[in-house]
């Protein structure tokens, strides 16, 4: 099969960039579908070895609150706007959760939501200990973020992953990917 795009038109330019697309399939067949273009973002599952905590965050999604559901745990995310992914996480993990980060460990380079986003997620485990909280988080004023920091045990981590309570894909997949290269860390 070697679809193509035949048609692209830009239908809304906002905070991110919505295109109706006409794809040419195998046997002649053309179909729409929709584009969101949103660029690349980075995440961080920041945790504790000593503690055996992790930090996550919380804020209104429109998308959640749309669904009728409370605001979701998630692992520290941004867009990387031109940044190299390294850095860019480390901006976030500063303000959104006051944290710095100790060494970046790779986890993977996902594509959240294939059938209509551009959007790839680099995603990160790093370490951090109470000196390495220097702040209060809560994201940039000017952005109004609203943004909650959580840490939790990760003995609760566990169980909200068993549970099928941490919907957040980027988290989850975090999350378990802790629970996998750090056998260390359980009890």
């Amino acid at each position: 099969m070697n679809p193509r795009i035949t048609d692209s038109r830009l239908v809304y330019d906002g905070w991110y960039k919505l295109f109706r697309l006409e794809i040419a399939m195998d046997e002649g067949v053309t179909v729409e579908r929709h584009l969101l273009d949103n660029g690349s973002a980075v995440a961080v599952l920041p945790y504790d070895p000593v503690r055996r905590t992790v930090m996550l965050i919380s804020q209104p999604r429109a998308a959640v609150l749309a669904a009728g559901h409370e605001p979701l745990f998630e692992a520290i995310a941004g867009n990387l706007d031109r940044a190299a992914p390294a850095e860019r996480i480390c901006e976030e993990a500063l303000e959104e959760a006051g944290l710095t980060l100790g060494a970046l460990e790779p986890v993977a380079n996902i594509w959240p939501i294939p059938p209509v986003s551009t959007e790839r997620v680099q995603l990160y485990l790093a370490s951090y200990d109470t000196d390495s909280i220097v702040g209060p988080g809560g994201g940039a004023p000017d952005e109004h973020e609203f943004i909650s920091v959580h840490e939790i045990d990760l003995d609760a981590l566990k169980g909200l992953v068993e549970a099928g309570d941490l919907p957040d894909a980027k988290t989850l997949v975090l999350a378990q990917a802790l629970m996998l290269r750090h056998p260390e860390l359980r009890r």
